[in-house]
């Protein structure tokens, strides 16, 4: 891996020098409402447009020719503007993204304390495209989109201004870079790393691998939801489906579990978990077996096992549009399965990270499998992700996670 060229190209020569953008007719109905996202068909493309390297800072204009807002422009993606703001005189540099960033930290330093969290989070702190998880004096940062990828030297510059970090980790989601155009991009600016990052949580100790586990290594959008099941788990035995590093696993038996079963594929994950277990005093009421989930639950079922808490907070089964109507299926099995293992008299969390599914389906689904499963249920608690992933309110897409906790019969 290596170090980030400080000679990279900067955000923008200056306002006076932006091209602009205008909107079809009819077009950007959501980005004049308030929403931070205008699609590729409600522009007015044209050669010379279309020649803009991708993230290049524009002007966009509405229909009626008045300026809109200013925001990156990639003509190569379905998301081709993603606005910044609307003052257009505004230079989009260094000391901009450190007033946005300075912002974004100031809020989560009110709402979470210490310095674990979810420092940015993209559009809904005016920063499309990035992704950046605090880990005390480390960062991992995600610039996922072609804008903040092209100013990324501006960026990181902020970044070292506002928080003074010991390295500053960058890891891109390949995933998200591929829609935007993007090669992959992975390095470390700073100290180098060769073990998992620690990572305190709700007075816990856990660990993350931002380069070799999923997105930056640990997911806080769960930490409330986590100290929730975690405080009806007290002399409970456990079952945590897709447990990855422990997070769920760890805090129910940190909370008085008397037993606790963790499933996931990922080995390396669960070596994680395995090294949190020990790190707060648990381990013996832990244990870690690497399975597939839906495979394990059958054979648990058959076999007779059965769990006063069961937590299913599986992958996103629905990543498109058109993966939806399976992954409803996906999640009524899921709660099918996770119920035929509950006692009576149980508790069964289920999540989905997907914003294509909004929490009412979901319900419905796992309500669905519940009585598929020979249950009766209420539902107790309902829930979204942490206060670290503030919602944007012209961006739905923005709250992706939903999670129901049903009392079983």
């Amino acid at each position: 891996m290596t170090a980030i060229d400080s000679s990279e190209a900067t955000a923008e020569a200056g306002p006076a020098s932006r091209p602009v953008v205008a909107l079809n007719k009819g077009g950007g109905k959501r980005a004049m409402r308030g929403g931070p996202w205008i699609f590729s068909n409600e522009l007015a493309m044209t050669p010379d447009l279309r020649a803009l390297a991708p993230g290049t800072v524009v002007r966009f204009d509405n229909p009626h020719g008045e300026a809109l807002g200013v925001g990156f422009f990639n003509a190569h993606s379905l998301i081709a503007g993603r606005l910044l703001t609307v003052d257009t005189k505004t230079p989009i540099d260094v000391a901009f993204f450190a007033d946005r960033l300075a912002r974004a930290d100031g809020l989560r330093r009110r709402l979470i304390g210490g310095d674990h969290y979810r420092a940015v989070y993209a559009e809904a702190d005016g920063l499309p495209g990035l992704i950046v998880d605090r880990f005390g004096d480390t960062l991992v940062a995600q610039p996922n989109g072609a804008g903040i990828d092209m100013a990324w030297s501006d960026v990181e510059a902020a970044l070292r201004e506002i928080f003074d970090p010991r390295r500053i980790i960058v890891a891109g989601d390949p995933a998200s870079r591929q829609r935007e155009g993007l090669p992959p991009r992975e390095s470390v600016v700073g100290d180098a790393i060769d073990q998992p990052l620690p990572v305190r949580e709700n007075d816990l100790t856990f660990y993350a691998d931002p380069l070799g586990g999923q997105k930056t290594g640990w997911f806080f959008d769960q930490r409330d939801n986590r100290r929730y099941v975690a405080a009806l788990s007290n002399g409970a035995r456990v079952l945590d489906a897709y447990s990855y590093a422990g997070g769920f696993a760890v805090a129910c038996a940190a909370a008085g579990a008397r037993e606790v079963l963790a499933l996931d594929r990922s080995l390396p994950a669960l070596e994680l978990a395995v090294q949190a277990a020990a790190a707060n005093g648990v381990a013996d009421v832990c244990e870690f077996r690497r399975a597939d989930v839906f495979t394990e639950l059958a054979r648990l079922a058959s076999a007779g096992e059965r769990f006063d808490v069961v937590i299913a907070d599986p992958p996103a089964f629905a990543k498109s549009r058109k993966d939806k109507k399976a992954a409803l299926k996906g999640y009524r099995k899921l709660a099918w399965l996770a119920a035929r293992v509950a006692t009576p008299g149980g508790i069964l969390f289920q999540a989905s990270c997907s914003h294509h599914v909004t929490v009412d389906e979901l319900m419905a689904e796992v309500a669905t499998g519940i009585r598929n499963a020979g249950h009766t249920a209420r539902l107790i608690h309902q829930s979204g992700h942490a206060a670290d992933h503030p919602v944007h309110p012209f961006l739905p897409e923005s709250a992706y996670l939903k999670a129901v906790v049903f009392a079983l019969d």
